[in-house]
Order: structure tokens, then C-alpha cells, then sequence
């Protein structure tokens, strides 16, 4: 944090000698770009930002392991100016079948809604998010039928998961292939 700081007292006496306008980071940058300095993520989690706007980002999670193995999907991450004291806006950019994401990209995880405290960081939410996909939880759907057949038939849900994420239709709702 020390650094981050440091580094806008010197850009702002730069720009103030130079006569440019001075912009100063919001406590939300700081924290996201505090955020983003400590990230220390597995190589199956992927981010990215424009240097110029940090506060929308871009995750890629590559599954190794679980129903969802071998398939690419891509998050944006919304952050606002209320952050950390709001949860980032996560949005699913590939249709998939899955218990807690819905057709529109809508995620259903509990630190993003009612747990969510100011003490939890960006790298919580990205290893949270990747764990849907080691452990879909049915028991807090936004795609009710995929968590009735994860519940009711496992070999079902994962013959289901397979035929989506090639492209394929599950009870009439096509999903996009999301194979490499």
C-alpha cells in the first residue's frame, strides 16, 4: 500500500510541475490496485485490466479438475466506487450450464452477496469463483434444473455439463462451446 501511495505522490508532483490537470485515485482504486499487487493465483486463474481502468477486469478460469475440466471461461469483474465496502458485480461472458450461473452470465456466490465483508480481497473472490467450478453447490441455484439434476443424478448433470460446453443443446437451451 506503501508503494501504491508513493507512487501517486511522485505522478502527482510530476504533473503538478508540468501543468497537467492532476487526477487522484479514489479509495476504491487503492484498494483494487492494493488488490491486484498481492495476487498470487494458480495458473488455471488469469486476470486482466487496462492499465488506465483497473476497476473493470477481465478473469479467465481454466478448470484442470472436476466436471468443468478442459473448458475456458471468461468473467468481467465490475468494481464500483463503493468497493470494498460493495462486492464486485461478477458477469459470466460464455453461456454454460451450471447450477450457480445462470443463462444471462448472472453469478450466484455467497461472498458476493450476503457474506460479503470489506476484509475480503479480489484474490478470495477469483479462488471462489474457480471453486464453483471444482464444486458446483446446488443447494444455492440460479439454474435450478442443472442443480435438480446435479442432486437427483450426478452421471446425468456430468453427461449434461459435457454436451454444453461442446456447443451443444440441454433441455432445449443451446451453450456455447467453451473448449480451447
Amino acid at each position: 500500500m506503501l508503494k501504491i501511495r508513493q507512487l501517486q505522490k511522485e505522478k502527482q508532483k510530476n504533473q503538478e510541475g508540468s501543468g497537467h490537470v492532476v487526477n487522484k485515485a479514489s479509495p476504491a482504486e487503492i484498494r483494487i490496485g492494493k488488490d491486484l499487487e498481492e495476487l498470487v493465483l494458480p495458473p488455471t486463474i488469469k486476470v486482466e485490466h487496462s492499465p488506465n481502468d483497473i476497476k473493470n477486469l477481465k478473469i479467465t478460469i481454466r478448470p484442470d479438475e472436476g466436471y468443468y475440466s478442459g473448458g475456458v471461461f471468461k468473467f468481467e469483474c465490475s468494481i464500483n466506487e463503493n468497493y470494498p465496502m460493495e462486492a464486485p458485480k461478477m458477469k459470466c461472458l460464455n453461456k454454460i450450464y451450471h447450477p450457480n450461473i445462470d443463462v444471462e452470465g448472472n453469478v450466484c456466490l455467497n461472498i458476493l452477496r450476503e457474506d460479503w465483508t470489506p476484509v475480503i480481497s479480489l484474490q478470495t473472490v477469483f479462488f471462489g469463483l474457480q471453486f464453483l467450478f471444482l464444486e458446483p453447490n446446488e443447494t444455492d441455484p440460479l439454474n435450478k434444473e442443472a442443480a435438480i439434476e446435479l442432486n437427483k443424478d450426478r452421471k446425468k448433470f456430468a453427461r449434461n455439463v459435457m454436451v454444453s460446453m461442446r456447443g451443444g443443446y440441454v433441455n432445449g437451451e443451446y451453450y456455447d462451446n467453451v473448449y480451447s
